[in-house]
């Protein structure tokens, strides 16, 4: 039996009593941001009612705007069981699936609601938004077919070694990068004239570079600039994980990285991606101490370097670009040029990108009035990846609501601060915690009762301070508590009194 709220025969009208009026509070405490003291009371009511579905379906709401996700799937699945008909449980399932980023699984999941309810215009909207994450395999005659691999298949790994490489073709393209002009600049002068019009550089007596370092903050787009320069080329990208790279038996681990190489080789135009690429091509400590541990990851960078020396050989069709929040903890042998002698800094989104993001973000989403210059300045310290997550979540409120009440209703201005409040800034933790090992500090000790003006300079080498300057510009600047207290007055200011 369907009803007007979402497709589910909910037990609504047959439920108890105490299991009704659990579920109304928890309702209220849902609408104030309280989701682990609604998470209590919807499992309270599930207590009284175990078929109680709509306590099951919001309590799911609520485990995933916490990103408990596993609790979250747990339990919209416990929908589906009891209401095999339903067409929300499968659209939040879908929502589920791209936090994950598990692209493909949401796209099955919104199909099959709308499988249900061809009319579902929430996941229609999510799936033709979906296009530009998903992972489009590459064409190509049938001799490069034979050694082509991993164009819809997994990364397959047997016995600690790498047998297959996923690598995909990317449908973004600068379009989809909101704002970061000079990135984008510097990207398509280094990057992206290399790949698409080599001979123009050669006739010019430009060398061709191999490698570009992208280095910031944590999700601020580095990984998706990498897309986009997929997108822009026509070039595949392979993503290079290092849980997949790095193998505890000696050996697999040399062999991984060169298989990566090997298959980059056979699938060019090919853009090699290193996400995080400090755990793998991280200092080489000197001396004889270090242990076993140490003496594997001389062996991996020294791995790295003969692979980059040879596609330093023999360029044509490769770019092998690297991701890092600490670009300090790179080898300097890879940082050196031709391997990776361009590192170009992603900062943290200012205001005019925050609002932008906003805007592409909820481009296909059905909002009511929105102040996308307001959403801009509460986040003021966000990152893309903050404002992504935020713009997603702020979709979930009203599909709680419209099961309370039966009602549909728009995205509105006051479902995306309840979301910033409750998602608060990841950013500020990272700035003070890089700070620490970086910024040198001025310490008073007493020694033999006078007092002592000692300086702790940080690990960064001269040379690195000289080359990371901007990034670690904005570390002093946004750990500093001035400017933390300001940016928490604006973020305030920006929620309660406007």
């Amino acid at each position: 039996m369907a009803n007007d709220s979402g497709g589910r025969g909910d037990g609504k009208d047959t439920a108890n009593q105490r299991a009704k009026d659990y579920y109304a509070k928890a309702g209220k405490l849902f609408e104030d941001n309280k989701f682990e003291e609604a998470i209590g009371l919807y499992t309270k009511a599930q207590a009284e009612d175990p078929a109680y579905t709509s306590a099951y379906f919001n309590r799911a709401l609520a485990y995933a705007i916490l990103s408990r996700y596993d609790e979250a799937i747990a339990d919209a699945q416990k929908v589906l069981d009891m209401e095999p008909d339903s067409y929300d449980a499968p659209y939040v399932m879908g929502i589920i699936s791209e936090y994950q980023q598990h692209y493909k699984a949401a796209k099955d999941w919104y199909e099959k609601a709308l499988k249900k309810n061809p009319d579902y215009e929430q996941a229609k909207a999510r799936l033709e938004q979906l296009k530009s994450k998903l992972e489009a395999p590459s064409e190509g005659d049938e001799e490069q077919k034979k050694v082509k691999v991993g164009a819809e298949e997994e990364t397959k790994t047997e016995e600690g070694q790498i047998k297959r490489v996923k690598w995909h073709k990317p449908s973004i393209t600068f379009k989809d990068v909101v704002g970061m002009e000079k990135e984008k600049k510097l990207i398509y002068e280094n990057i992206i004239l290399a790949i698409r019009k080599p001979e123009l550089l050669r006739a010019y007596g430009k060398k061709l570079g191999l490698g570009v370092i992208f280095y910031g903050p944590p999700g601020c787009g580095k990984t998706y600039f990498v897309n986009a320069i997929g997108g822009e080329t026509g070039s595949k990208v392979l993503i290079a994980r290092i849980n997949e790279i790095v193998d505890m038996y000696a050996g697999n681990t040399e062999k991984n990285m060169h298989a990566i190489f090997e298959q980059a080789r056979h699938n060019t135009p090919v853009v090699v991606f290193f996400d995080e690429i400090d755990a793998i091509g991280g200092k080489r400590e000197s001396g004889g101490g270090g242990g076993e541990q140490q003496s594997y990851m001389r062996m991996a960078v020294n791995q790295f370097l003969q692979e980059m020396d040879g596609v330093e050989k023999n360029p044509e069709g490769i770019f092998v670009i690297g991701a890092t929040n600490q670009p300090w903890d790179i080898d300097p042998a890879l940082k050196r040029s031709k391997r990776f002698g361009e590192a170009i800094y992603i900062p943290p989104p200012d205001y005019k990108t925050r609002k932008q993001a906003f805007i592409y973000n909820t481009r296909k989403m059905p909002i009511g009035h929105i102040s996308f210059g307001r959403l801009a300045r509460a986040t003021i310290g966000f990152s893309q990846a903050d404002i992504e997550e935020i713009c997603d979540k702020a979709a979930l409120i009203p599909a709680a609501e419209e099961d309370r009440t039966g009602r549909r209703r728009k995205i509105r201005m006051k479902d995306f601060l309840r979301m910033i409040k409750a998602h608060g800034n990841t950013l500020d933790e990272w700035y003070a915690m890089v700070k620490k090992g970086i910024i040198s500090k001025t310490e008073t000790q007493i020694v033999d009762g006078k007092k002592q003006t000692i300086v702790k300079e940080g690990k960064l080498t001269p040379e690195e301070k000289n080359r990371y300057k901007a990034l670690i510009k904005d570390v002093k600047r946004n750990s500093s508590k001035m400017l933390m207290f300001a940016k928490k007055m604006v973020r305030n200011f920006s929620i309660y009194a406007m």
